[in-house]
């Protein structure tokens, strides 16, 4: 009875069952009714897809084997019968024949009963009680309350569950040990997995899946030639791979690697050479492509995905030094640029990429990693700028694989080098880690123990979980020690690291540039530069302003000037650092204060912002806008004399540098419309807003008239000359009660106005043109101090790695929970360097963020260029005998430009095999002298031990070649000044 074929993913096959009228055909992998498939264990379709179609195989089955049925012989010798299941021309081990049509059949044998008989064979006594008997197969078939229907179980694999035999091999077995009664044969038919191989599709070699069921080739003419290329029933697709490469004759040292062609026309590449063509579901007639990489260190694929270079005829033919290539700029991407040529001048680690020994290595199953994808990406970038063919290359894949595996790089923001590097290193140690399956480790205290011995089970559980090139080059260890403050708890752990992020010696001192506004309007405003201590207080922003004017701090007053209002107005003991370095400070003389104080009789400080009347934009006109301009003024008036009319006087006193008096015909309007009006004497109260010309009854202004003597400030300053009293007087200005911003008007009485004192003065656009100076409103004068420019001593490196190394108390947001206290504390903490890598990275941290503000550090470090001496930062007890364990030499520098809202990034780069350095600033490459690479701009170096790198290039120095910072002279061509 013939079974209906059914269709699965994978290639097809074609088994037949012992009895010749039960037949299944499926594509692999099985699943369903079908016995799965792993690695390199074989398949199977069950006897039948039913249980009707499967009794009536089964008993058609046993009628066959029953006829059939072996008579049993003599046990031959144990070494007899090895010989003859496992490494006879008929045994276990022979390999499928090869050819189109070679199908052969295979027997099921049940794993522990195999396992039993080869114990019983290799145990050398053929007398022996663990003489297997004859072999069942429970394990393999259904079973139905201790009843055996001979269906075979879902999900069996080769290896575990059952081991395949050639029909020699199972007769030999059968024949000697018997086989249970009514147990039907398990036979399959087994054949090697048929490949075409096309020579070439455009952008490379291919062949084509093909296994025909009857073993007649189908030639497909319109792939043109082929060759035939045979592999093992289940191969992998490293198999597939190196056996193509055999047949299209590629040389050794050329780069290879798969695509499929899938359903849809597109192509998908095969990234992991380790598995099946089974795992990799490739279907019967799929096209498989070989591509190879060119000599420039591209793909031809690539060229389908990424922007076109335009190359010139002359750059397809350009020869250059391998690894001065540039990197394109592809918007704010200088930060990566950076970065990658830094990464890129690792000697052992571009060898490692150029010599292909990340190809065994990568780990396409790991968790933790990007599939392979960030290893390769970064291998093409570092063989094509390794070349030699190319001025510059264009990173545009690569920067897709790292927005794709890291969205805080997606689009074209600026960003940070350190991170990216930070990112970059941890990926592709996850992508080529050598460790498959990480177990779990307990990290465990010293708890007492010699710091040797923790040490080295740190180290080792570490590697037990992570394993690459990139623990072997950049990876060292810390040694950690908490101290509990209240039951001095000694806590030491040793924890791997990457890199050093080293602190910069910060100064206590910070400059503040302010503005002095004195009491004298005669005085200009006074623009001085004052050294404060970063952690101090406004008050000692006061003092200092004190010796350079000589007004005492207490009649100072801070405030925070922006868009012409007051933003913040300072107390005393608040700190400096909630003043950042881009506001505008303006410190006020005043004789008095804001707060009024019952009883007091000192002087109110009251705020005045100066506004002008716009006409808006309305149907009738008649509402005015009011726009804030100038500095607005901190004024102290008398409380005894705090009314409207002493108010408008004393105003006009500290604007009269600025501002004009009227003369005699101003101020006599002349209007005889108001005759009626002249023996008026009202009060001024506040204004509504309303025109001068046409005041509402309910209006207040500065009042018309005046009183027989002068303004208190007037009659001490100016004399009653500069201002003789007259029954009308011209007002420049109008008064307002408003609020802190300035915005909006309030009606409150004149006595009221010491509960929230701020003042507007509002000028009409005609009397403010007339009568306001801009110009000289606007002027100031610098004070001496302020040509003072605080010197930044250079620091040395040295004294970086110090400060990393010393003793500092945790913050409160990263407590350490104790665990003798049972609750957490703020431990002091302390790190110590006690093993360091073959590359170490120092990280300097310029860029400091507190609270309040964000600030990059220029200061210059002074690093060395060679013999880097760690060994009094190295606590591990040290080689004596091999100093250059801890000795270290320059390779690369990663520099930023700019401050922290704008930069730049560029690279200074030792060659690795002309020893010559050079200066990397996007696509843009020059050769430097050693004399420029230590700058301001340092922020991240590179440093190379001096054992590794003797022992890495000391054939290139030894055929007089230069080969590193060590074993090189500067040269002598002509250099770029890139400071």
């Amino acid at each position: 009875m013939a079974v209906a074929p059914r269709l699965f993913g994978g290639l097809c096959f074609r088994f037949r069952d012992q009895n010749p009228e039960v037949a299944v055909e499926g594509r692999l992998p099985i699943s369903h009714s079908c016995v799965g498939c792993r690695g390199e264990r074989t398949a199977m379709a069950t006897v039948a897809a039913n249980p009707a179609a499967a009794a009536a195989a089964v008993a058609a089955a046993a009628a066959v084997a029953e006829d059939r049925e072996p008579q049993h012989e003599e046990l031959p010798g144990l070494d007899s019968q090895w010989r003859q299941i496992e490494n006879g021309e008929s045994g276990r081990e022979r390999p499928l024949r090869a050819g189109w049509a070679a199908v052969e059949p295979r027997f099921l044998v049940e794993k522990h009963w195999y396992k039993q008989w080869e114990a019983y064979v290799q145990g050398g006594d053929q007398d022996s009680s663990t003489r297997p008997l004859p072999p069942p197969h429970p394990k393999l078939f259904v079973s139905f309350l201790y009843e055996i229907n001979w269906r075979l179980k879902e999900g069996l694999v080769e290896g575990e569950d059952y081991v395949l035999l050639p029909a020699a091999a199972w007769h030999y077995l059968v024949s000697w040990y018997g086989l249970e009664h009514g147990q039907p044969p398990i036979e399959r038919k087994c054949g090697p997995v048929i490949w075409r191989l096309i020579e070439d599709t455009g952008i490379g070699q291919a062949c084509e899946v093909r296994r025909d069921e009857s073993g007649v080739p189908r030639w497909i003419d319109h792939f043109g030639s082929h060759k035939d290329l045979e592999c093992t029933p289940s191969p992998r697709t490293g198999l597939v791979l190196r056996t193509a490469r055999e047949r299209f004759l590629v040389e050794p040292q050329e780069d290879t690697r798969l695509w499929a062609k899938n359903s849809e026309g597109s192509l998908d590449r095969l990234y992991d050479t380790h598995i099946t063509v089974l795992d990799a579901a490739l279907e019967t007639g799929q096209l498989i492509i070989m591509e190879t990489r060119k000599k420039d260190g591209t793909w031809p694929s690539a060229q389908l995905h990424v922007m076109n270079n335009n190359m010139s005829e002359e750059d397809e033919d350009f020869k250059g030094q391998p690894g001065i290539c540039g990197l394109t700029n592809l918007g704010n991407t200088c930060f990566m640029n950076s970065a990658l040529q830094c990464l890129s001048n690792v000697p052992q680690l571009t060898e490692y990429f150029l010599n292909n020994c990340y190809l065994e290595e990568l780990n396409f199953r790991n968790p933790l990693g990007m599939k392979g994808e960030i290893a390769e990406a970064y291998a093409d970038l570092v063989k094509q700028a390794w070349s030699g063919h190319h001025r510059s290359i264009v990173p545009h894949v690569f920067k897709n694989k790292v927005g794709h595996f890291a969205s805080q790089f997606l689009g074209y923001q600026q960003h940070d080098s350190q991170e990216l590097l930070s990112f970059l290193l941890d990926g592709l140690h996850e992508d080529l880690n050598r460790v498959k399956k990480k177990e779990y480790v307990e990290l465990c205290d010293a708890a007492g123990r010699p710091d040797q011995e923790v040490a080295q089970e740190a180290w080792q559980n570490h590697k037990r979980r992570n394993d690459s090139v990139i623990v072997d080059t950049f990876h060292g260890l810390f040694k950690s020690t908490l101290v509990c403050p209240d039951c001095g708890n000694v806590s030491v752990t040793f924890d791997p690291f990457c890199y050093l992020s080293v602190p910069l010696p910060i100064s206590h001192k910070r400059v503040l540039e302010v503005f002095f506004i004195p009491m004298d309007p005669r005085r200009k405003p006074e623009q001085h530069r004052l050294v404060v201590p970063k952690k101090g207080k406004i008050s000692d922003l006061c003092v200092a302003l004190s010796k350079h004017t000589g007004i005492s701090p207490e009649r100072m007053m801070v405030a925070d000037v922006f868009s012409h209002r007051f933003y913040k107005l300072y107390q005393l003991e608040e700190p400096l650092s909630s003043i950042l370095d881009r506001d505008d400070i303006f410190v006020y003389e005043v004789s008095g204060r804001i707060e009024a104080i019952e009883g007091s009789r000192e002087d109110i400080v009251v705020p005045v912002y100066l506004r002008e009347r716009t006409p808006a934009r309305d149907y009738n006109n008649s509402y005015y806008g009011l726009m804030l301009f100038g500095h607005p003024l901190l004024v102290s008036v008398p409380r005894d004399r705090f009314t409207w009319e002493g108010l408008y006087n004393v105003l006009m006193y500290r604007l009269s540098r600025y501002v004009t008096k009227p003369n005699s015909d101003d101020e006599d309007d002349g209007d005889e419309k108001e005759d009626d009006e002249e023996d008026k004497d009202d009060v001024p109260g506040p204004s509504t807003g309303g025109s001068l010309r046409d005041p509402e009854p309910e209006q207040a202004g500065p009042s018309s008239g005046v009183t027989n003597r002068c303004p208190f400030l007037l009659d001490n300053c100016l004399g009653t000359s500069q201002w003789p009293p007259r029954r009308r007087r011209k007002q420049l200005f109008t008064l307002q009660t408003v609020n802190s911003n300035g915005t909006s008007d309030r009606t409150t009485s004149p006595e009221e106005v010491h509960a929230q004192p701020y003042i507007a003065i509002d000028w009409e656009p005609e009397m403010k043109k007339r009568y306001y100076d801009e110009v000289e409103a606007e002027g100031y004068v610098k004070h001496d101090c302020v040509g003072y420019v605080m010197k930044k001593a250079p620091v040395r490196l040295q004294e970086c790695i110090e400060l990393f190394t010393t003793v500092e108390t945790l913050e409160k947001e990263n407590p350490w929970y104790c665990p003798s206290c049972k609750q957490h504390q703020l431990a002091t903490k302390k790190l110590d360097l006690w093993m360091l890598p073959e590359i170490l990275i120092i990280h300097l941290k310029r860029f400091s963020y507190t609270k309040f503000s964000r600030e990059k550090l220029d200061t210059l470090v002074e690093f060395p260029i060679r013999d880097l001496d760690f060994s009094e930062f190295v606590i591990q007890p040290q080689n004596e005998s091999n100093p250059e364990l801890y000795k270290y030499d320059l390779i690369a520098v990663s520099n930023h430009y700019g401050g922290m809202r704008d930069g730049h990034y560029t690279t200074f780069a030792c060659n690795k095999d002309s020893g010559q350095w050079h200066y990397f600033d996007d696509n843009s490459v020059s050769p430097v002298n050693e004399n420029q690479i230590e700058s301001k701009a340092a922020y991240v170096l590179f440093y190379q031990r001096q054992d590794v790198a003797r022992r890495l290039l000391s054939p290139a120095c030894s055929s007089g070649a230069p080969a590193s910072p060590a074993c090189s002279s500067p040269p002598s061509s002509e250099f770029m000044d890139v400071n």
